[in-house]
């Protein structure tokens, strides 16, 4: 490695420096870096070595200029910031979209985007180039964000099924229709008849195939559908006591409830307790996601578990894979009732 003129400091390793330890030319080097095709094993080998001999680091800013790429990749949460600290399901995409993209040492961007201005503020920063690709959260029917990257060419992942959109965005989502008809069947295999149904907002997919999972197994069961029974939620705490509370003023007679969220059910906990309503004796309770709300809450939820770790990696694999020049794709994972103490 060579000196500087200056203090004697040393010049970080470059390039040719790993060349010269590997025995291959700078060329070689160069596809290594850049994914290793029409490299021999030997030659990969001899390179990754000479990488960790003289410390080489990739200058990123440099590729980016050859490449026409950033190296770095967007995690787009389209709901107000305390979403982000309030709803732990965020927080476990997040962590699992960072160690999938870790591994082939891609930095993550979180960026929230909750109001108009930090969504056109945002928007400018994705188009000008300043991420290679998006992993797009919680995006509502009638929020633009998904068709104006889109329309801007802009490789893009959501997590749940785009409203509106069909096929022309790539997508990962659990089976939310056939999770909620787990639940339902299982409070009715409980001898529950009354379930009341606390939703999630019916702009999101998982709002609109949860109520309509609910209502299939009712329907096949023979039990009539009674629209007081049924009320919409926010996937927030304090969405879900509303609601409970209001179906306890519209169903007195509720002995079971489906809440689309354990967010949205610990808040239900609370509104059943308040009004003197014993969980499971007098109202089963499930709830959706499989969160560490589910485990924290008195009782323990009984819930439908999310592959929350598939879907982060699976986001990951499909958007790396639409960078590369692949098609669109859409991936559906199976959920899995858990049975816990409140049912």
């Amino acid at each position: 490695m060579t000196m500087s003129n200056t203090g004697g400091r040393r010049k970080p390793p470059t390039i040719h420096d790993v060349a010269r330890v590997a025995g291959v030319s700078r060329g070689t080097v160069s596809r290594v870096l850049n994914g290793g095709h029409y490299v021999s094993p030997a030659a990969q080998e001899a390179v990754n070595a000479a990488i960790r001999k003289t410390g080489y680091v990739v200058n990123r800013h440099a590729r980016s200029l050859i490449t026409g790429r950033s190296d770095s990749i967007g995690f787009l949460l389209t709901e107000p910031q305390e979403k982000l600290f309030e709803d732990p399901n965020f927080n476990v995409l997040l962590r699992g979209c960072t160690q999938a993209l870790a591994a082939h040492d891609i930095p993550l961007l979180l960026m929230v985007a909750g109001t108009e201005d930090e969504r056109r503020r945002i928007m400018r920063y994705i188009t000008a180039g300043h991420v290679d690709g998006v992993l797009l959260v919680s995006s509502h029917s009638g929020d633009p964000v998904a068709e104006q990257l889109r329309d801007a060419g802009v490789p893009l992942v959501q997590c749940g099924k785009p409203m509106g959109l069909g096929s022309k965005v790539s997508y990962v989502a659990a089976d939310d229709r056939d999770g909620a008809r787990d639940m339902v069947r299982h409070l009715l295999s409980l001898g529950r008849r009354r379930i009341g149904v606390v939703t999630g907002p019916l702009d999101t997919p998982g709002g609109v195939d949860r109520l309509a999972g609910y209502k299939e197994v009712l329907t096949e069961a023979g039990v009539e559908i009674d629209e007081r029974l049924i009320v919409s939620g926010d996937y927030s705490r304090a969405g879900g006591q509303a609601g409970a509370e209001r179906l306890l003023e519209r169903a007195p007679d509720m002995d079971a409830m489906f809440v689309a969220s354990d967010l949205m059910a610990q808040g239900a906990l609370t509104a059943l307790r308040r009004a003197g309503r014993r969980v499971p004796e007098d109202v089963a309770v499930g709830g959706f996601d499989d969160s560490t709300a589910a485990t924290e809450s008195v009782p323990a939820l009984t819930t439908i578990r999310q592959p929350y770790d598939r879907i982060s990696h699976e986001m990951v694999r499909v958007l790396l894979a639409q960078i590369g020049g692949e098609d669109p794709a859409a991936v559906i994972l199976p959920t899995e009732l858990v049975r816990r103490d409140s049912t």
